[in-house]
């Protein structure tokens, strides 16, 4: 079936689902829901986060994402460093423990992104604390959007509204929370023509996780980045968690991933300095994927 974009999508598609609650890393079965083990934690970040966009449109405040970005020390405050510096909080008068909960979502997602980093470490024969090394994940720079798509002003003879375009994160990997309104559509085949669009299925008390253009880049394609998009019909709230390694990490092929048959497709080059690659770019309308292809 194809859309009005003339793009064909399917049904829905079907993930794999590990569990992190496992304490077995060897199958690979450690959870997307390690940090949901508490039900509530997910429901109260969601509640702040629901409540802070009901803020924003009673104070007709115009912006429709809320990100956070870290650490907040005043090391960090260089301007060529992304993702560091001084975040904007809201007052707590009007917002009461938004400062906390969101702190500590974001210290929750970075512990959850290591875990993972564990698993993708053993399947890429690696060692398993690979990326717990402080030049990767142990001084990583998290960044968060908290992100609300609104229906108020839709076009009615529209069947769906266009959330997100077609795109590819350039993080190691994204963790992204969602309510339980669909929208979420991924592409497994880039080159075809046309795309096929598969809807991602919410799934309740869990995260959805992407490969990012960094760890295609580092695993020599081994791992493919997630091209997706959003359309939706109806208000739909998600969290994506960005992780990305340090400013300072060497992206470079993993020494697992090269041989002589298979040298590394791409150059070594500093995180800090690819992120400011890309975003600069990225700005000209260009895509992460195009220059981490480049």
């Amino acid at each position: 079936m194809a859309d009005q974009n003339g793009l064909e999508t399917k049904v829905s598609a079907a993930l794999n689902c590990i569990d992190l609650s496992d304490p077995d890393i060897q199958k690979s079965a450690a959870s997307l829901k390690q940090m949901r083990k508490s039900k509530n934690f997910l429901d109260g970040t969601f509640g702040h986060f629901q409540f802070f966009y009901f803020v924003i449109l009673t104070v007709k405040a115009h912006g429709e994402a809320y990100s956070l970005v870290g650490p907040e020390t005043e090391d960090d405050l260089d301007p060529e460093k992304p993702l560091c510096g001084p975040n904007v909080w809201p007052s707590a008068d009007v917002l009461p423990g938004w400062k906390e909960t969101m702190l500590r979502y974001q210290q929750e997602a970075l512990n959850l992104g290591r875990k993972i980093g564990r698993i993708i470490a053993l399947a890429l024969d690696l060692d398993v604390d690979f990326f717990g090394k402080p030049e990767i994940l142990g001084n990583a720079m998290p960044y968060v959007s908290f992100n609300h798509y609104g229906v108020q002003d839709a076009d009615p003879s529209k069947e769906y509204i266009l959330g997100t375009p077609a795109h590819s994160d350039p993080s190691l990997i994204t963790l992204l929370a969602t309510d339980e309104v669909p929208g979420l559509q991924i592409c497994r085949n880039i080159h075809a023509n046309p795309r096929v669009w598969e809807n991602v299925v919410p799934l309740k008390d869990a995260f959805i996780v992407n490969i990012g253009d960094m760890l295609e880049r580092m695993s020599n394609c081994v791992f493919r980045s997630t091209m997706h998009r959003v359309l939706f019909r109806q208000e739909r709230y998600t969290i994506a968690y960005f992780v990305y390694p340090s400013n300072d990490a060497m992206i470079e092929c993993f020494p697992t991933c090269k041989s002589e048959e298979k040298p590394p497709k791409y150059p070594p080059i500093k995180c800090k300095d690819l992120f400011n690659i890309i975003f600069k770019n990225v700005a000209d309308g260009k895509t992460a994927r195009d220059i981490t292809e480049a």
